[in-house]
C-alpha cells in the first residue's frame, strides 16, 4: 500500500493541514453525513461540518462548510492537484482496524491501553511491581477491568529519567510479556531499542510503542518492517534526561505534525505500511503545559496524517499543575477528563493508569453519543 508522503520534499513542512470545526455526533452526525452538509471524522462515530485549511495553496477562507471544502478539492483535482482531495480522504475515511481492534464502523469503540511499568523509577508507579510475578498479576487485573492491550515497558521515560541497557530491558520485560501472552492477554512493548523490540516480538507482543518515533536506534525501523506488527509513533523533543529543560517550539501543533507526518512518510519508505501505524503527539514529552493543553484543544488536526490518534495523558505532570495535584496517583479525575476531551475530537486509543475508572467513562460517553 502506497500513498503521496505527507511532506513536501522541497520544505520538509506539510502541504496543506485541516482542522475539523463544528463536530457532531450520533443522530446528528448521520444526519449531515447523509445529506453531504458534513464529513465523517476518521469514519466516526463523529462527524465535522465546517474546517480551517492552512498552508500552501490553502483556500483564502478562514473557515468552509463542507460544500465548499468538497468543491475546493474537487476542483484543484481538475487543474491536476490531488492533494486537497487526499487530504480530506485521510480526516474522514474509517481506519482500517488496528493491533486486532475495530476503530470504525460495527464494534468499534474508544480503546485502552493498560500501562503496565516494570521499572523502579516510572514517574507514578515505578517499583509497584518490579518483580515479573507482580506485573503479571497487575496487568491481568488491567486486562480484567477492560484495557484491550497491556503496554509493557522496563524503562521510564519521565522528565529527568537516566535511560538502562537493553540488557537491563528485556531483563525486565521478557518474563512479564512471556508470562502475559501464555495468558492470551494482548501485550504491546513501550520501548525505545531494537533488541528489546526484537526480544518481545519473539515471545509474541501485538504492537510497538516507541517514544522515539522510530529514531533512537538505528536498527529499530528495520526490525518493525520486518515485523509486520503495527507500531505507535510517538512526538518527543528531547531525550527524557532533558526534554523538559527548555521546550520551544515555532507552533506547537504545526511543528509536532510535521515532524510525525515525516516519521510516517520514512516508514512507508522502509516498507511500513500505512495501516500500521498509529501517531501519538507525546503529551508531557518536551511540552510545556501551554503546549499540552494546545494539543489537546487542536488534537482533530491529527486526523490529516490519516492514522489512528493515540494519547497518553494519564496522571502527567501538566494535569497537576493544572489541578494543584502533586501526587499523580491523586490524578485520575484529571486524567479521565483530559481522556474524554481527546475522544470529543476523534481520538481512538488511551493509554492510562486507571482502567477501570476510564473504561467507566467511555462507556458512558459512548452511551451519550
Amino acid at each position: 500500500m502506497t500513498r503521496e508522503p505527507l511532506l513536501d520534499s522541497r520544505t520538509g513542512a506539510s502541504r496543506l493541514r485541516l482542522a475539523p470545526l463544528g463536530r457532531v455526533s450520533g443522530a446528528e452526525a448521520i444526519a449531515v453525513c447523509g445529506v453531504g452538509t458534513g464529513l465523517a471524522l476518521a469514519g466516526g462515530p463523529l462527524a465535522f461540518t465546517h474546517a480551517r485549511i492552512t498552508g500552501v495553496d490553502a483556500p483564502g477562507e478562514a473557515v468552509l462548510s463542507i460544500a465548499d471544502v468538497l468543491r475546493w478539492a474537487t476542483q484543484a483535482a481538475r487543474e491536476g492537484d490531488d492533494g486537497p482531495a487526499a487530504l480530506v480522504a485521510r480526516v474522514s475515511k474509517p481506519r482500517p482496524d488496528f493491533a486486532g481492534f475495530a476503530l470504525s464502523g460495527a464494534g468499534a469503540r474508544p480503546r485502552i491501553m493498560g500501562v503496565c511499568n516494570v521499572t523502579p523509577d516510572s514517574f507514578s508507579d515505578g517499583g509497584d511491581h518490579a518483580a515479573p510475578e507482580q506485573a503479571i498479576a497487575f496487568a491481568q487485573l488491567l486486562s480484567d477491568a477492560g484495557a484491550d492491550i497491556v503496554d509493557v515497558g522496563g524503562e521510564s521515560t519521565r522528565p529527568g529519567a537516566a535511560p538502562v541497557t537493553a540488557n537491563v530491558e528485556i531483563e525486565r520485560v521478557l518474563p512479564v510479556v512471556e508470562g502475559l501472552v501464555a495468558k492470551g492477554v494482548q501485550v504491546s512493548i513501550d520501548t525505545r531499542r531494537a533488541a528489546v523490540m526484537r526480544a518481545a516480538i519473539d515471545a509474541g507482543v501485538s504492537l510497538i510503542n516507541d517514544v522515539s518515533g522510530l529514531t533512537d536506534d538505528a536498527d529499530a525501523l528495520a526490525v518493525v518492517a520486518a515485523s509486520n506488527l503495527p507500531v505507535v509513533l510517538m512526538h518527543m523533543q528531547g531525550q527524557p534526561g532533558n526534554m523538559q529543560d527548555d521546550p520551544s517550539y515555532a507552533d506547537v501543533v504545526s511543528d509536532v505534525y510535521d515532524a510525525l507526518a515525516a516519521r510516517i512518510d520514512v516508514c512507508m519508505g522502509a516498507g511500513i505500511a500505512p495501516d500500521r501505524i498509529a501517531i501519538d503527539p507525546g503529551f508531557g514529552f518536551g511540552k510545556t503545559v501551554a503546549h499540552n493543553l494546545e494539543l489537546l484543544t487542536c488534537l482533530a488536526q491529527f486526523h490529516g496524517l490519516g492514522c489512528p490518534i493515540v494519547v497518553g495523558l494519564s496522571r502527567k505532570s501538566f494535569i497537576g499543575a493544572l489541578t494543584g495535584e502533586d501526587d499523580p496517583r491523586d490524578r485520575v479525575a484529571g486524567s479521565v477528563a483530559a481522556a474524554l476531551k481527546a475522544l470529543d475530537q476523534g481520538a481512538q486509543i488511551a493509554r492510562v493508569h486507571d482502567v477501570t475508572q476510564t473504561r467507566q467513562a467511555f462507556d458512558v460517553w459512548r452511551a451519550a453519543l
